[in-house]
């Protein structure tokens, strides 16, 4: 697969551009977050992209993290030190300051990621402590705390990574783990191990597919680690589990045992002969340091790429659909379907639904993003 036409460049902040997210609802239209403290909105449907808003909300302090409130994209939350910022698009410029619609201070530390619950009911902020708190954004305060816990965040249940080297798979409403992998302990595919002491197996960004990718993708979440592999697992077996397990102590009683007995054999069946986790390394044409970012395509067949970033200064994108649906025949390196080298590191990316320009890049340049036109 050979790129069709040049990336162009969106300038907007002043300094270096620090995450950006993709409209499903609006095709096209792009919001980034940079270390001026300033929300910058584009539509790339325009010739001559400049950015058609600029909210300074933070008074030059980093903007780390942004996400939008599902089912009305015209909302949106961003952090900023320990705090949790929402804004409405339309809101006059004189309230992105001083009046937002909605502020959460209850982390203790800086924020890495925040995200929200594909019903709008829940928002999750990490920081560096390793907390993450959950927020009823319905009622308005304080759920739950997962102490220990991590700096990257998605949600199917909650799943958590971070600089320990693990991922933690959460029952958010007990505020407890149901299931850790260590990536710091030898490991038996031959990744990393305990003793690394360059590029460890630190946990830097999971994604999960959105719930209509499911049938292609599966139930898996996506890990980008900081040895440069890249882990699909399959999640479905212990997100199962898990929930068997709490209908098992909430419908005490002998006819209950039946059902979850059938329940845990289905799940046994599924973990043998459904789909395997795959490790992308080197080896398959991955990458040779940190993997910082990695997301789902949106474009196209909604969920059939992977896209990953990282500190070597390039972007892969991996066809894992091919491999699920043909594990015998589909060779290792049919995977990796785009390799693309970028002049500086990579700081995170998105991908749009658009039929072109759908990969967005936000490079460790100063206050730079550049849009890539990929083939489906």
């Amino acid at each position: 697969m050979a790129l069709t036409e040049e990336p162009r460049r969106l300038r907007g902040h002043k300094s270096t551009a620090t995450c950006c997210i993709a409209a499903r609802e609006k095709p096209g239209v792009i919001a980034t977050s940079g270390e001026d403290g300033c929300i910058c909105w584009f539509d790339l449907r325009c010739k001559d992209v400049q950015p058609i808003i600029i909210m300074d909300i933070a008074n030059n302090e980093h903007v780390s993290s942004l996400c939008f409130k599902t089912g009305n994209e015209n909302i949106i939350y961003a952090s900023s030190g320990n705090e949790v910022k929402c804004f409405d698009v339309n809101m006059p410029p004189v309230s992105w300051k001083k009046q937002p619609l909605e502020s959460y201070s209850y982390n203790s530390d800086e924020i890495n990621q925040i995200a929200c619950n594909s019903k709008s009911s829940f928002l999750a902020a990490a920081d560096d402590s390793g907390d993450v708190k959950i927020v009823d954004i319905r009622q308005k305060h304080i759920y739950k705390t997962l102490r220990d816990g991590h700096s990257s965040v998605s949600f199917l249940s909650i799943i958590t990574g971070g600089l320990d080297s693990k991922l933690i798979m959460w029952d958010f409403s007990k505020g407890r783990p149901f299931k850790i992998l260590d990536y710091g302990l030898p490991d038996m595919n031959g990744g990393s191990n305990g003793s690394q002491c360059f590029n460890p197996a630190f946990v830097h960004a999971i994604t999960i597919p959105d719930s209509d990718m499911l049938e292609k993708s599966g139930k898996v979440c996506v890990v980008a680690r900081g040895d440069g592999i890249l882990d699909v697992i399959n999640i479905e077996p212990e997100l199962t589990a898990a929930k068997t397990k709490n209908s098992t102590k909430s419908r005490k009683g002998s006819q209950s045992k039946p059902k979850n007995s059938a329940s845990t054999s289905e799940s046994q069946i599924q973990d043998q002969n459904g789909r395997k986790s795959l490790h992308l390394d080197y080896t398959m044409g991955g990458h040779t340091s940190s993997i910082s970012c990695v997301a789902f395509s949106l474009f196209g067949e909604r969920g059939k790429f992977i896209i990953s970033g990282g500190n070597d200064k390039s972007v892969k994108v991996w066809d894992v659909s091919s491999y699920h649906v043909n594990e015998q025949n589909c060779a290792n390196t049919d995977l990796l379907r785009v390799n693309l080298n970028t002049n500086r590191k990579v700081n995170w990316l998105c991908t749009t639904p658009a039929e072109s320009e759908n990969l967005v890049v936000a490079q460790l340049d100063r206050g730079s993003c550049f849009v890539v036109p990929m083939p489906h």
